[in-house]
């Protein structure tokens, strides 16, 4: 019988510091399932300004089983996540990890036995806990998923991460999706299939500083939210009829304070406050408007997802291809 393939996907951005430790702990993991799974792992340099390519090329020198793809820029995650699995798809089954061992290799005999043994099409690690995690970022992260998940219908697991192992027609799902803007925790989501959901208790960074600043993560949030829900363009509609009630009732109120006494002028007040109200919401509306046309315009550009400077393999995907 032939043994199956394992692509692990590492995307990396700046991680020269952890690179041998994770490269260690992680070998010794395959190591020890090389008899049944035969497994490399691809990493993709997202345009690192430090020594990462170089690491990862002296790693690939004395392991045929090290590929690295290396982006002409920082492209971002989704894009390294992207191309990896453009390269991977070919293996039976394809994993993601981060460079940094906040997501432990230990976990990928058990994944695969879920994914391989037991029937699942995804195996995938969500979060036990935030120990390590400032409290304001862990506020501000399961307020998040509260927030997506009411006003989406893509229900996303609290505290996902992206470290799973998937099956190859999932990996081609995902694939499929053509958009630019890219939320892979809402698109992992989307195109569904049985998950196994493992939890994985938090680690700290091996070596090295996160990458991920309280401004990228609100962005990566937005994204999220304007990726799959309209729900924020219907707000028009609820503040037009909050307006008009507080238009009404100031109104109101006004003509009854002046019938009762006829010397009050303080109709100002209201008129000032109401016009500051409307024109806040206005802008508001405008703005979520605005940010839904930007991503239009982004996708009517139909520009690269990434552009690849230096690589040892080559990403050649079509839809066409065989299973």
């Amino acid at each position: 019988m032939d043994m199956k393939t394992l692509a692990l996907i590492v995307p990396c951005f700046n991680e020269a510091d952890v690179l041998g430790m994770f490269y260690t702990e992680t070998t010794r993991v395959l190591d020890s399932i090389k008899d049944e799974y035969s497994a490399e792992l691809v990493f993709v340099d997202d345009g690192s300004r430090d020594d990462t390519l170089k690491i990862v090329k002296e790693l690939a020198a004395t392991d045929s089983h090290v590929k690295f793809i290396s982006f002409s820029r920082n492209f971002g995650k989704e894009a390294a996540m992207l191309a990896g699995m453009e390269y991977a798809v070919k293996a039976d089954y394809i994993g993601i990890l981060d460079a940094d061992l906040q997501h432990s290799p230990d976990l990928i005999p058990k994944m695969l036995h879920y994914v391989d043994k037991e029937g699942y099409d995804v195996a995938a690690a969500n979060r036990e806990d935030r120990e390590g995690e400032s409290k304001f970022k862990s506020f501000l992260s399961d307020s998040f998923y509260k927030v997506i998940n009411k006003v989406s219908e893509t229900k996303i697991t609290e505290s996902a991460q992206d470290f799973r192992i998937m099956k190859r027609a999932v990996v081609k799902s995902i694939i499929s999706m053509p958009e630019n803007i890219r939320f892979s925790k809402g698109i992992f989501s989307w195109v569904g299939f049985n998950v196994k959901w493992i939890g994985h208790t938090n680690r700290e960074r091996a070596a090295g500083e996160t990458k991920w600043s309280i401004t990228k993560l609100a962005k990566y949030a937005v994204d999220g939210i304007l990726g799959f829900t309209t729900t924020p363009l219907r707000f028009s509609f609820i503040f037009a009829f909050l307006c008009a009630v507080t238009a009404g009732v100031s109104f109101i109120y006004a003509v009854i304070r002046n019938i009762i006494e006829p010397a009050y002028s303080g109709t100002v007040p209201f008129l000032l406050t109401g016009m500051f109200i409307i024109a806040f919401l206005l802008l508001l509306c405008i703005g979520i408007l605005g940010e839904y046309l930007a991503r239009v315009y982004t996708e009517a550009k139909d520009r690269p997802k990434y552009i690849i400077s230096q690589s040892n393999t080559q990403v050649v995907y079509s839809l066409s291809d065989d299973e």
